[in-house]
């Protein structure tokens, strides 16, 4: 197994949850060996490769598993990950796939499997002083991994570690009504029923084609609207006004991917706001839902924490 590691280069400029947070964040890249290499190392071989964002400052921190979009590298969300990690958050970032088809299946299994091998392997990755608490659990997807995160959440997998928080970042659930493989939209209102708290982030301009060569990103009918109407209590619900589908990834994604996704969706003028509104939003959420902290989350709610973008939509389920 190989490692490398990089730490943030970013200086701290706010200690709200729409800024650096107080830690300085490293990310880990855990790459598969041979199954004799695991051995050798003495480390439970993980399911898939993973990008891993920790605080360098000792101490017990929960969790997040965070699953990425169609199509898309893990390390498109590195910054997006090193946000989260310097509020003091672990976050796994596997690489599911590097090419798939419409049905997610195979995605919702291997999810549940790394989540399965969570309880015996993650410690063992981690640096000594860095402790994992895997009874604050939470669990969120961009876009089709928000659909994958919603049918681990959802039971259409089996895992052994329980969630207690689930964000859908843009979530989609197919290309169309009807072409859902497998369906995790009911249309029915209210009626996911989770044992656990949601938050849905949404794109205003996700909606909307970039051009007419491509179909929109997140059409209408199976995206974080619908996504939000099938939620029960207790849930939050933050749609970014003037932004794009994939505003939230690094400021410079590269190779023939990184670049496709400058064009294939309607974007916003940069990404740095959105990146910053859903890695706050997101641990606003967890604070509240994961450590009992409903300051950061209440502030935003009432309008006295100002988030770095335009809210189209605010909604509560409380």
């Amino acid at each position: 197994m190989v490692f490398t590691a990089s730490s943030s280069v970013v200086s701290s400029i706010s200690r709200n949850v729409f800024g650096v947070g107080k830690y300085i964040s490293k990310l880990l890249e855990v790459e598969q060996q041979t199954s004799i290499g695991n051995a050798l190392l003495g480390i439970a071989r993980p399911p898939k490769p993973l990008l891993i964002g920790i605080p360098s400052e000792a101490g017990v921190f929960p969790v997040l598993l965070f699953i990425h979009g169609y199509l898309l590298y893990n390390s498109f969300y590195s910054q997006l990950v090193q946000h989260i990690a310097s509020h003091g958050f672990i976050v796994i970032a596997p690489q599911l796939y590097s090419m798939a088809g419409p049905d997610t299946t195979e995605e919702i299994n291997a999810t549940a499997e790394i989540a399965n091998w969570l309880s015996g392997g993650l410690q063992k990755l981690l640096p000594p002083k860095v402790q994992a608490n895997l009874s604050k659990l939470a669990l969120a997807g961009h876009s089709r991994g928000g659909k994958v995160a919603f049918g681990v959440a959802l039971g259409k997998a089996v895992t052994s570690l329980k969630f207690s928080a689930l964000i859908g970042i843009d979530p989609v659930d197919g290309v169309e009504k009807g072409k859902q493989m497998p369906p995790i939209l009911t249309y029915n209102p209210h009626s996911f029923n989770l044992d656990m708290a949601v938050s849905i982030i949404g794109s205003g301009l996700g909606e909307l084609r970039s051009n007419f060569l491509f179909p929109p990103s997140a059409p209408k009918g199976v995206n974080h609207k619908d996504f939000y109407n099938e939620c029960q209590k207790p849930a939050c619900y933050f749609v970014a006004r003037d932004y794009g589908h994939l505003d939230m990834l690094d400021d410079d994604t590269s190779g023939l991917r990184g670049k496709a996704t400058y064009c294939l969706c309607k974007n916003g003028e940069s990404r740095d706001p959105m990146r910053r509104f859903v890695g706050g939003i997101m641990v606003a959420f967890m604070r509240n839902y994961l450590e009992g902290n409903s300051r950061d989350l209440q502030a935003i709610r009432d309008g006295h924490l100002t988030a770095p973008v335009e809210l189209q939509n605010v909604d509560f389920l409380v």
